[in-house]
C-alpha cells in the first residue's frame, strides 16, 4: 500500500503549526523531515505526522 504523502498546507492544518514552526522544529530534530519530492517540492509522510502527534498527546498528557 503507498504512502500518503501531504503537502505543508495540510500538515499546518494537521498540526496548527505555523510554516516557520515546522521547519525550525525540523531544524531541532522535534518534528519529522520532510520528504524531497523535487527540487522545490517536498512533503510529510502522514504516517510520521500521525505518530508525531500521538508522541505530542502522550507528553501533555
Amino acid at each position: 500500500m503507498a504512502e500518503t504523502l501531504l503537502r505543508r498546507p495540510e500538515v499546518e492544518r494537521i498540526t496548527g503549526l505555523s510554516r516557520s514552526t515546522i521547519y525550525q522544529w525540523m531544524k531541532d530534530n522535534e518534528f519529522p523531515h520532510s520528504v524531497k519530492l523535487g527540487k522545490r517540492l517536498v512533503a510529510w509522510r502522514e504516517s510520521d505526522i500521525t505518530a508525531w502527534l500521538e508522541s505530542r498527546e502522550t507528553k501533555v498528557a
